[in-house]
């Protein structure tokens, strides 16, 4: 049974995870660490229970893209697709092999795409270019490779996901997101039944990250479809994200404080 004090944390911690996946990515640190380290969890149902909650998240928040018109769904398959079949892959994998490795080579991808980030800042900025089409032989093994990553642990994925569309396929920022939502609630639905076939999900407490992250996604997807400068919040908001991930990974954040 679950005390007031885990309650409020989940909901609360939820809400801001689902804030952050919307406008940037890697919520899933926040919520994997609620659910291990203030619910109790094992690893492995820490890690089914976590889709359920992003399932609800992405649902709210790609309804509000929709509604704003941040996205075009007929460009948006050719990324969709793949990444989908990846996941689904990654997923029967993470029930079978455990993740600790990826999340130690996390942090160093993590440190790569803070350079990437910072490098060039306007192009994260532009507009989408709609006479950009990249060649099928780079796309296709491209999002098998990140939908397999975001269905073996999720954790960061989104990151990933907006580098390749903003820098690579020359999408905008905030409709970058858009597709990103979209493709991971698609593929999470696949991945919760893989989890739930092997009784890896705990229903009661994901439903409960559930109501957190549906009201963040929403409310964050309501503000970026309705603002002009949403685009510069989000861009923000995925520095902020990677440099506080690499550093929490690397173990640099408990470094520094156990100098105090």
């Amino acid at each position: 049974m679950l005390d007031t004090y885990q309650i409020t944390i989940a909901i609360v911690g939820s809400a801001i995870a689902g804030a952050i996946n919307t406008l940037a990515g890697n919520g899933s640190a926040i919520t994997l660490s609620i659910l291990t380290e203030v619910l109790g969890l094992p690893g492995g149902v820490a890690n089914g229970t976590n889709r359920v909650g992003i399932a609800a998240q992405s649902a709210f928040s790609i309804w509000e893209f929709q509604k704003g018109g941040k996205f075009n769904l007929e460009r948006s398959w050719r990324y969709i697709l793949p990444t989908t079949i990846g996941a689904i892959i990654g997923a029967i994998v993470a029930i079978y092999v455990s993740n600790e490795a990826f999340r130690q080579v996390f942090g160093f991808m993590m440190v790569f795409m803070l350079f990437v980030i910072l490098f060039k800042p306007k192009r994260w900025l532009r507009e989408t270019d709609t006479s950009s089409k990249p060649s099928a032989w780079i796309v296709i093994p491209a999002f098998l490779a990140l939908g397999f990553y975001g269905g073996f642990i999720q954790m960061g994925m989104g990151i990933f996901f907006l580098a390749i569309l903003v820098l690579g396929a020359r999408f905008s920022l905030l409709e970058s997101n858009a597709i990103k939502i979209l493709t991971v609630g698609l593929y999470t639905v696949f991945v919760i039944i893989l989890f739930q076939w092997k009784g890896l999900i705990d229903w009661r407490i994901g439903g409960l990250m559930a109501i957190g992250q549906s009201i963040g996604g929403w409310a964050t997807a309501r503000y970026a479809s309705r603002y002009p400068s949403a685009d510069k919040v989000a861009y923000w908001m995925l520095v902020i994200i990677v440099i506080w991930a690499s550093t929490r990974i690397l173990g640099i954040q408990d470094w520094v404080l156990s100098l105090f």
